[in-house]
């Protein structure tokens, strides 16, 4: 598999890229800073330096062409105000998709959000900024002409994983280490007769594969 990754040096999808680099695929991405290359690089990931806010589409195609997988993981964080979440968050994922269908990749995965999430908490106006954004950007992506999966994991922990989850087409927002997200995604993109769907994913009981398999089956 080759897979083209945005947001390669990030907390999911850095994760996702060394899973894949450890048992043989090709992975690349853009990066934002010149800084990142290097390491990334010493890992067996071939980025260039590009961001996703000011790339062009076309320059954005040509760099995952030939590609199996494009997968969308980056995000603003709400760091950097809402003009940050809306260009990365919410735009983003429309132009990478774009890029997916000039440069001929058909399979697309973007790491989304659940829509409740920390509905019991007082959210402040960037969160719900944020979740907004997210939702645009799922309802641009399923108009597009890719075999795209959408998942939504529950509130992301750094603890190592665990390597089970909950995983289906609705599910209640909990707590998932990011290492069982990576997992998930690339066990999603083992089974590519699992598209044009919305999962959301959470911390569980049932072994990664198994989820995958048992989504497969009744995808199927």
């Amino acid at each position: 598999m080759k897979a083209f990754i945005i947001g390669v040096s990030g907390g999911t999808g850095g994760r996702v890229a060394d899973q894949l680099v450890q048992r043989g695929d090709e992975v690349a991405g853009i990066a934002r800073r010149e800084g990142q290359l290097a390491p990334l690089a010493d890992k067996g990931i071939a980025a260039s330096l590009g961001d996703i806010v000011t790339i062009t589409e076309r320059d954005l195609a040509d760099a995952m062409a030939g590609s199996d997988v494009v997968l969308f993981s980056a995000g603003a964080g709400g760091r950097d105000g809402d003009e940050a979440t809306t260009a990365i968050d919410g735009r983003g994922p429309g132009k990478a998709a774009g890029a997916a269908v000039i440069a001929g990749v058909k399979r697309f995965y973007l790491v989304s959000v659940f829509p409740e999430a920390w509905r019991e908490r007082h959210l402040s106006e960037d969160f719900e900024h944020y979740i907004v954004e997210k939702k645009n950007a799922e309802a641009d992506l399923v108009t597009r002409d890719l075999d795209w999966v959408i998942l939504r994991p529950s509130a992301l922990l750094n603890e190592p994983g665990t390597g089970r989850v909950d995983l289906g087409y609705a599910k209640i927002h909990e707590e998932i280490c990011r290492d069982d997200v990576a997992t998930t995604l690339v066990a999603l993109m083992d089974e590519p007769s699992i598209r044009r769907v919305i999962l959301e994913v959470t911390g569980g009981a049932t072994p990664i594969r198994t989820a995958v398999a048992d989504l497969a089956t009744r995808s199927g």
